[in-house]
């Protein structure tokens, strides 16, 4: 089966998800600088799912540009992953408009650490097809990133209800850690 659909429609539900989050942010009441203070929340929170689905979406593209096939299992695998990161855009109001509220930022993490397991697990699916010796296995290894963000993600939930900002701290620490691309892919494919 051939990757381009997966990747085209893929691509498609990403900028949907970016679509509805900016639409979700509504403009601050009233014509002054303090009226912004209100919406700082929002806004901070836009931007960190911004980056995280931008990050999903580089990410992707590097797995889906080392894959030669897809089965229905990746397909399954992809929208599981879809699913979750479809969730970001309502969470990311329900913390920004709650003004980084426990319950908000633990739900969250939640949808953040489904999404990376859902990750994780389209990985094993396409790295299962094309073999373990393949470019693709090869270039991602032992993934070490991605259970490190996967257990990160597991601490910072509960620490949501002793301080959410704690757990806010650890979403941006993760997010920090996969702004720098993953090069492992590119290198082996160019090899």
């Amino acid at each position: 089966m051939n990757k381009s659909r997966l990747e085209a429609f893929s691509d498609g539900v990403l900028a949907v998800i970016i679509t509805v989050m900016v639409l979700e942010m509504k403009s601050p009441r009233g014509t002054s600088l303090a009226a912004l203070t209100a919406v700082i929340p929002v806004f901070l929170s836009y931007i960190l799912s911004f980056i995280y689905i931008g990050i999903y979406w580089n990410n992707h593209h590097h797995l889906l540009h080392a894959t030669q096939k897809v089965n229905g299992a990746t397909l399954w695998a992809n929208l599981h992953l879809l699913f979750w990161l479809s969730l970001i855009p309502f969470t990311t109001a329900w913390m920004g408009e709650n003004h980084v509220a426990a319950w908000p930022v633990a739900i969250y993490g939640v949808v953040l650490l489904l999404a990376a397991v859902a990750y994780f697990l389209l990985t094993k699916a396409l790295i299962r097809l094309h073999g373990r010796g393949s470019t693709l296995a090869n270039s991602i290894g032992s993934d070490r990133k991605g259970k490190i963000s996967i257990a990160i993600y597991a601490a910072a939930i509960p620490l949501a209800f002793v301080q959410a900002w704690i757990a806010g701290a650890f979403y941006v620490i993760v997010a920090i850690m996969w702004l720098i691309p993953d090069r492992r892919i590119e290198r082996k494919v160019a090899q």
